[in-house]
């Protein structure tokens, strides 16, 4: 079988870190990889090497959809059983799932089309999720919220709609004592910080930092004199949240560290990952790489973050934007060390027991079969 993905941004975060790790587990496992996605972007250079078959295109220019970029992606497409598209956000009036799907339906190709999301946006069109009737085409919804919201809002028929979890490598997001020594050497924060918070993701308006700030801020000048945060990613915020810092007096109490492909390190560092986004959001995979890690977490209340944080289990969540609420569950988390103790435990076994990506890739892969009408002996 043939496995294509469809990435149409230059740029980097958790799903494009999924679709990597995806491609290795596809070719691992003998199938065949395409990837389609610009030429010169994060996701090209990091499996440029791999096996995968790659086809490349001007991020720019395809919005033009001239005959040029038709041949490129039919191309591509032809190669492909199967293709997960990852719903990215329209341009220009250009949508990538709904161009893919021009192009299987002009070429007359077999390619079964599968738009894959966790994150719902508003203002997103029907056609997205749906972007063709006489071509092969379903859903892939990541979180349950999700798939719900498909159903609900867009009323796409549910049996279009399969939820399929992206799932944590439980044995590379594992605590361990050499990776907390060498957390430590990578993360250089203050002697006697603690608790160490970590905020991992891009640095842009719907992440929510500036309302992490006053949280940070309420309890830097009270309770937690010594609490420190790393905030970990880049993004066209990354000046203003750096002058936000000093603006409000917070220089010695936050860290800015790039954006990593190794982010069990970061987890390995703190001792509670916040997550304040704003709107926008799926199934966060920064939660789940944080709980495999024994690290519970602190999050909005918002798209399917429910499903894995579990108040008083696995961490607390709180309402978008209230820096009230965030600092109140900081501080109830942190000073409550008896439950806290028992959320680091109880947060990993939720990952193991539902999140495992070893069994969610096997779910992907015999969500395919199935699709395809491929058998497979076992």
């Amino acid at each position: 079988m043939n496995i294509g993905f469809i990435e149409d941004t230059p740029l980097h975060g958790g799903t494009q870190i999924w679709v990597t790790e995806a491609i290795d587990a596809f070719l691992a496992q003998g199938q065949d990889v395409t990837l389609l996605a610009p030429e010169g972007s994060w996701i090209v250079r990091q499996r440029a090497d791999s096996g995968a078959q790659i086809f490349t295109y001007d991020w720019d220019e395809v919005v033009q959809e001239r005959d040029e970029h038709v041949q490129i992606w039919t191309e591509a497409l032809r190669q492909c059983d199967v293709i997960l598209c990852t719903v990215h956000p329209p341009r220009e009036g250009f949508h990538c799932s709904v161009f893919a799907a021009r192009c299987i339906a002009a070429a007359g190709l077999p390619t079964h089309l599968m738009p894959k999301t966790g994150t719902i946006v508003p203002e997103y069109e029907r056609r997205f999720y749906r972007p063709g009737k006489t071509i092969n085409t379903s859903v892939i919804a990541i979180a349950d919220f999700t798939r719900q919201y498909l159903i609900e809002t867009y009323e796409i028929p549910e049996e279009f709609i399969t939820l399929i979890y992206q799932g944590v490598d439980t044995q590379r997001f594992k605590s361990t004592a050499e990776g907390k020594k060498a957390a430590l050497k990578r993360y250089l924060l203050p002697e006697n910080a603690a608790p160490v918070l970590a905020s991992v993701g891009s640095f842009e308006h719907r992440k929510g930092q500036p309302v992490l700030f006053e949280a940070l801020g309420h309890l830097a000048s009270g309770p937690l004199p010594d609490i420190h945060l790393m905030l970990v990613g880049d993004g066209p915020d990354e000046h203003l949240l750096r002058n936000l810092a000093q603006e409000l007096g917070l220089g010695d109490h936050v860290s800015l560290f790039p954006f990593t492909s190794e982010p069990n390190y970061v987890f390995e560092r703190a001792d509670i990952t916040v997550l304040p986004s704003l709107y926008k959001e799926g199934l966060p995979n920064v939660l789940q790489e944080s709980m495999a890690m024994n690290v519970p977490v602190i999050s909005s209340r918002i798209g399917g973050v429910p499903e894995v944080v579990f108040d008083g289990q696995t961490g607390y969540m709180v309402e978008p934007g209230n820096s009230d609420h965030l600092a109140e569950a900081i501080l109830k988390l942190w000073t409550d060390q008896e439950t806290y103790r028992k959320m680091c435990v109880q947060a990993r076994e939720l990952i193991l027991d539902r999140f495992n990506k070893e069994n969610q890739f096997r779910q992907f892969l015999e969500h395919f079969r199935a699709i395809t009408g491929e058998h497979h002996d076992n």
